[in-house]
């Protein structure tokens, strides 16, 4: 029984050890950006007031997961590019207190811009064209990473349109998820 105890403690410190390896960016590289997810959610429904939420209004939600290699950043800045039915949405935000490994960031789009740039065609997922995120730090690009296959600054060349990429802390999702994502820098 103890020597079974003993492979299971063995496999687990093992798996462990992968875990936390996994989760460091590549030799030589302070920061990698390693997933971008990108999801239409309602507004939340505090359920208070008189007013409520529109059931049918969706935001776009653009989640990035990236690795920091660094114990600690004071300071990194993620900008987003969003072309949405050929229109170039840009939007950034500043994070502070960026701790080594997994970390997060999120930015929204309001339904109402969603519906503006989309013209008279339903705000379904495939109305996307691509989204990438840029991480930089002292104005120098550490990492890019695009949803759809792309080349690189693929976005440089299209006239972007700003104010309407919003981060979490200027949205109605401001007080959800505090936990999940990276210190967001106040003006």
């Amino acid at each position: 029984m103890r020597a079974r105890v003993r492979f299971i403690f063995f496999v687990f410190s093992i798996l462990a050890l992968a875990i936390q390896a996994q989760v460091r960016a590549p030799a030589g590289r302070e920061f990698q950006i390693t997933k971008i997810f990108k999801n239409l959610i309602p507004t939340p429904d505090y359920g208070i007031g008189q007013y409520r939420p529109a059931a049918n209004e969706r935001w776009l939600e653009v989640e990035v997961e990236f690795i920091s290699a660094l114990e600690r950043t004071d300071e990194l800045t993620l900008k987003y590019y969003v072309l949405f039915n050929g229109r170039l949405l840009t939007g950034e935000v500043t994070h502070t207190n960026i701790s080594a490994g997994l970390n997060r960031s999120v930015m929204y789009v309001l339904p109402v811009a969603l519906a503006r740039f989309a013209g008279n065609k339903p705000v379904l997922p495939n109305i996307f064209q691509n989204v990438a995120v840029q991480i930089v730090q002292g104005g120098a690009v550490k990492d890019e990473l695009s949803l759809a296959r792309a080349p690189s600054q693929w976005f440089a060349a299209l006239p972007p349109i700003s104010g309407f990429v919003l981060n979490k802390n200027e949205t109605p999702f401001a007080p959800l998820y505090w936990d999940r994502y990276a210190q967001i820098k106040t003006r």
